[in-house]
């Protein structure tokens, strides 16, 4: 009886979770085709996803294929986003004295073997000074003078953020002798950490168009309209050069009235004791989805509005990198919403190549031998009646037997 019943419910599972394979790319299934011009074909190669793409392939990209004639081409899409990778150690302070009316210390750097940034712990605010280093293998002894001195501040008063940290060229010295200039106290400086930090800037391209809405009694507002397909990932504000020291908070919504991102647009520039602090950020990052429209909120609390040229909202350049193979020319085919990304092993093995060269996409068109995809919906989703039908048939048996077994056990109990 047990075995019976286990049996027909495993039937009754197999029949409602069974699913169609994932299909497989075909190019006459695909709605647009690209041909893509390759500069040098025994060289690393990439395209960038541009507003037809992003309109007419599926959402994720999942459906972006490379063909040389019928035979795919492996390639593995990137996101040119910015990366910092750092090493830092505290470094050991040495000598550290005031001599007059400025500070100065050495400091030991050998936990690292390169570095190009030293980031200061000073207790004290509201202060413009230079840090003007130099570089040697032995305390004392011959020195390597920086190139340049760097600025270090603190508006917390003003409210315009501060920046400890000096710059330098790639370095390797052991030690590394360092000068502030007058306004802050040896006793100010607390720690010292050296870190080695490789930069990679990230690609931008803009992303749509925003028109200024006129100014409330303390806000600037813009509006935003974005190509519904293509993801934003900041907005850049244009101000004019001269237009210094401010800093605003802004908000960005979607037209739902969702708050999408807030932050801070600043351009500080400030002499003090002799010394200039320069510092700007006119981008604010959008991290959620959005609808095809956004609002900019600029809050200028009881100063002027700024006078904001222009806001562009830009998306994080995406890059699809191939190796040609010797191939000038390929075709690039995306419309087919029923693929799933394809699985390469180049994209195991991948490596971007620093100079890569950039292939040119011609015009989308139409394919011409497109063709729509038959019905691959999984069997149980095309005949649902059916399906049905055989759920409440089961469950009827299931119900006949069960009663009959409470029947018989009641039967055999009298």
């Amino acid at each position: 009886m047990k075995r019976r019943l286990l049996l027909l419910l495993c039937m009754m599972i197999l029949v409602i979770w069974a699913l169609a394979a994932n299909p497989e790319p075909e190019i006459q299934y695909f709605k647009q085709a690209r041909d893509v011009s390759i500069p040098k074909p025994d060289h690393q190669a990439y395209v960038v996803i541009d507003t037809a793409i992003w309109t007419h392939a599926r959402p994720d990209l999942a459906d972006l294929r490379l063909y040389d004639g019928s035979v795919q081409m492996p390639y593995q899409l990137v996101s040119e986003n910015a990366s910092t990778t750092a090493q830092e150690v505290e470094a050991k302070m040495l000598n550290l004295a005031q001599n007059g009316d400025h500070a100065e210390f050495d400091l030991d750097l050998s936990p690292l073997n390169e570095y190009n940034r030293i980031h200061l712990a000073i207790d004290r605010e509201d202060f413009v000074i230079t840090a003007s280093v130099a570089g040697g293998d032995a305390l004392g002894g011959a020195s390597t003078q920086s190139p340049s001195s760097s600025t270090l501040f603190d508006f917390s008063r003003e409210n315009l953020g501060s920046n400890s940290t000096i710059a330098l060229p790639l370095w390797s010295f052991r030690y590394v002798h360092v000068r502030l200039s007058p306004g802050i106290l040896a006793k100010d400086v607390k720690q010292a950490t050296v870190s080695y930090i490789q930069e990679k800037k990230a690609a931008w391209t803009n992303a749509g168009t925003c028109r200024s809405d006129g100014d409330l009694k303390h806000i600037s507002v813009f509006t935003c309209d974005i190509p519904t397909a293509i993801p934003v990932d900041r907005i850049q504000f244009d101000i004019p050069a001269e237009r210094v020291n401010f800093r605003r908070q802004i908000t960005i919504v979607n037209e739902k009235g969702t708050q999408l991102a807030t932050g801070n647009i600043s351009r500080v520039r400030i002499n003090r004791g002799g010394a200039t602090a320069l510092y700007e950020d006119l981008t604010a990052n959008v991290f959620a989805d959005y609808t095809g429209r956004l609002t900019v909120n600029v809050d200028n609390g009881d100063d002027p509005p700024l006078p904001i040229r222009q806001i562009r909202p830009q998306s994080v350049e995406r890059r699809l990198y191939f190796e040609p193979q010797g191939k000038s020319s390929l075709k690039l085919y995306y419309g087919d919403e029923k693929l799933a990304a394809p699985i390469y092993d180049y994209t195991k093995l991948f490596h971007e190549d620093s100079t890569a060269a950039p292939a040119q996409l011609g015009n989308e068109t139409a394919n011409a031998i497109y063709a729509a995809r038959p019905d691959e919906r999984p069997w149980s989703e095309k005949h649902k009646a059916v399906l049905w039908a055989a759920m409440l048939l089961a469950v009827a048996v299931l119900g006949s037997l069960a009663f009959r077994a409470l029947k018989t056990e009641t039967q055999k109990s009298g």
